[in-house]
């Protein structure tokens, strides 16, 4: 039956066709129905339990494209710490899935019903689904949105959550390094996109997009030398933290996150390009456990919020004026407690005046003055250049 679905996907679209070229099938009656696995090659494997061979034939072509969203997804390059955060991080990777999936989607019970109700899935005729009011969001935003809804609650019997679709734990263990996982699997997703993405439904196409714009410079290095002293935050309860005095209460927690602001230049001279290319590597900053606040400027400070990965699908650009950085560094620098500034512009703007440690990414079309003037004030590793 599982072969049965594997050829009818094929059939009905050749970008998951494309995907499902090379992937292995192994029985592990260990696994909860199915399971993702990598080889030490790189190779993608799915175990999968004798007993789904039973399952109606719409279920299991439903959970092969559970696994390949996984990987589209990347969600293996996120490994909970503890338990606790497992059973909340397995549903929120369901619920951004399964929205995605038609024959899942339709049987899906909202996260909201799930915590505030006692709703459970059975994970055969019904499945975790995103909430109404956030529809397309990421699995981090879903885990973010459920850690905050048990403190509101108060009740932090997290272990009575259901189990998820499928089994995660082999997603995480592999002989080969995560880095490496994410380039072969990233790779393979980009070759099928370029080929048959026009075949997807528009959420989706939406979704692998950005995914597949790869960052040109390496955050996570540069985050480490650029911010590497973490600001001790606020203490706080948290039923992902175990009391040590007594047992079932949460426990309590100090924030330790690196606090960035980014600010992002909207003036005239910024085209569509330009912005796109500038939203997608903040992105791929927000991957990274940091607290961002991005400050939109163009002659003057137009917008100042939080940022969280996935933000881009309903981030407003305000701007359009004349361009001086200084506004939004002054704002910075007076009203948050940041420790470093990261500033996207194209260049054609004179250097502001910064007193914390700070980072000039610029745009392809950049200006070549403004990165001399920059080194000779900040140092030659204060400018990075997007190709």
């Amino acid at each position: 039956m599982i072969k049965k679905a594997l050829e009818i996907l094929t059939k009905e679209n050749p970008f998951y066709a494309y995907l499902l070229l090379g992937v292995q099938l192994k029985n592990d009656n260990n696994v909860r129905n199915m399971s993702l696995k990598f080889s030490k090659n790189g190779d993608i494997i799915f175990l999968y339990n004798d007993k789904i061979n039973k399952k109606p034939l719409w279920f299991l072509k439903a959970i092969i494209l559970h696994e390949l969203m996984h990987i589209i997804n990347q969600h293996f390059r996120i490994k909970p710490k503890n338990s606790r955060e497992k059973k909340i991080w397995d549903l929120a990777m369901d619920a951004a899935i399964n929205q995605f999936i038609p024959e899942l989607d339709a049987r899906s019970i909202p996260l909201n019903l799930l915590i505030e109700e006692g709703h459970g899935v059975d994970n055969e005729v019904m499945f975790a689904g995103p909430p109404p009011f956030m529809i397309n969001a990421t699995a981090e935003e879903y885990f973010e949105w459920m850690m905050k809804e048990f403190e509101k609650k108060g009740d932090f019997d997290i272990e009575s959550l259901p189990d998820s679709l499928d089994d995660h734990s082999n997603m995480f263990d592999s002989d080969i390094p995560v880095e490496m996982i994410i380039e072969l699997t990233q790779n393979k997703v980009g070759k099928a996109f370029n080929l048959f993405g026009k075949t997807l439904e528009t959420g989706v196409k939406q979704m692998i997009s950005l995914s597949l714009q790869k960052s040109t410079i390496d955050w996570q290095t540069l985050i480490r030398r650029f911010a590497g002293v973490t600001i001790k935050g606020e203490k706080y309860l948290t039923p992902l933290k175990p009391n040590r005095r007594y047992e079932n209460q949460p426990g309590w927690r100090y924030e330790y996150k690196s606090k960035l602001a980014v600010i992002m230049d909207t003036s005239a001279s910024i085209i569509e390009e330009e912005l796109n290319q500038f939203i997608s590597e903040i992105e791929k900053i927000s991957k990274y456990d940091v607290d961002i606040t991005l400050i939109q400027v163009d002659e003057s400070v137009t917008l100042v919020t939080d940022y969280k990965s996935g933000k881009w699908k309903d981030l407003e650009i305000y701007g359009g004026g004349e361009t001086n950085l200084q506004p939004a560094v002054d704002l910075v620098q007076s009203q948050t407690r940041v420790e470093g500034i990261i500033i996207f512009t194209d260049g054609h703007v004179d250097v502001p005046a910064v007193k914390r440690r700070v980072l000039f990414v610029l745009s392809s079309k950049h200006n070549p003055e403004f990165i001399e003037d920059a080194i000779k004030i900040y140092g030659k590793n204060s400018v990075v250049i997007l190709k």
